[in-house]
């Protein structure tokens, strides 16, 4: 390949992620030789190539036209670091409460931690042959679906490629528990975290930072007042709708 394709390839990046020649030059420690880079007046430095592939994944061998393969992508598997069973060796669900969120992360690999959790079973077939755990909604980041205090089950998820556009997922890191939607990033290894309430910025982070997944498949919820209200009005709106058409066909 030539001298001139290695250039594009390092401007294709930085395009790819969206960053100014300023930004993109901070982020791999080279100062102000960016556009110097992509105009072809400097080589990329060794301490550059190194930075790329420990942020962004990008293989050094494709940077320089030696392989096809653009991202090396050394991902850890998003799935469950502790089950727990029951008396009969079947799988428990595990309830982790917004206190007991706070040390999750901490105690991820922690059998014993686990263990001091409330878990439950429930004998239907959505809940056989795979790992599920509950969740308890802690703030108002998705609303109007989910509010503060209600309860969510998850699906163990590690697989990337199973990913839903319309899902919601508990997303676990290093020091926190997140109930988001996740969108991929095509071009990196990074995810944005999308809330449904617009007041929420999206969270952008590298997929090796996700510990844990768990793809949201119900709701307990036990607010029934406002369901009922709401169910209520609605009744109240069809009833006012049926009283206006009789009295319009009564006017004739």
């Amino acid at each position: 390949m030539s001298v001139e394709e290695e250039f594009k390839r390092f401007k294709q990046i930085r395009e790819e992620l969206k960053l100014t020649q300023a930004v993109f030059a901070e982020e791999l420690g080279i100062g102000s030789t960016t556009a110097d880079i992509e105009r072809g007046r400097t080589r990329i430095p060794g301490h550059a190539v190194k930075e790329l592939l420990k942020k962004y994944h990008i293989n050094p061998l494709w940077l320089f036209g030696e392989s096809g393969q653009k991202y090396l992508r050394a991902e850890v598997s998003a799935g469950p670091k502790v089950i727990t069973v029951d008396g009969s060796g079947k799988e428990n669900i595990v309830l982790v409460n917004a206190k007991a969120a706070a040390g999750y992360p901490l105690n991820i690999g922690d059998a014993q931690w686990f263990e001091s959790l409330p878990a439950f079973g429930i004998p239907l077939p959505e809940y056989r042959n795979a790992t599920f755990r509950g969740f308890q909604v802690d703030g108002d980041s998705m609303k109007p679906v989910l509010q503060s205090g209600e309860w969510i089950l998850g699906r163990a998820l590690d697989d990337w490629d199973n990913l839903g556009r319309n899902k919601m997922y508990v997303v676990v890191t290093a020091d926190s528990i997140l109930v988001k939607k996740i969108q991929k990033d095509a071009a990196t290894t990074f995810v944005n975290l999308i809330s449904l309430n617009p007041d929420y910025a999206p969270i952008r982070l590298d997929r090796s930072e996700i510990r844990e997944m768990w793809q949201v498949n119900s709701k307990l919820s036990f607010d029934l007042e406002a369901d009922f209200q709401n169910v209520s009005l609605q009744s109240l709106h069809q009833e006012m709708k049926e009283l206006k058409e009789e009295v319009r066909k009564m006017a004739k």
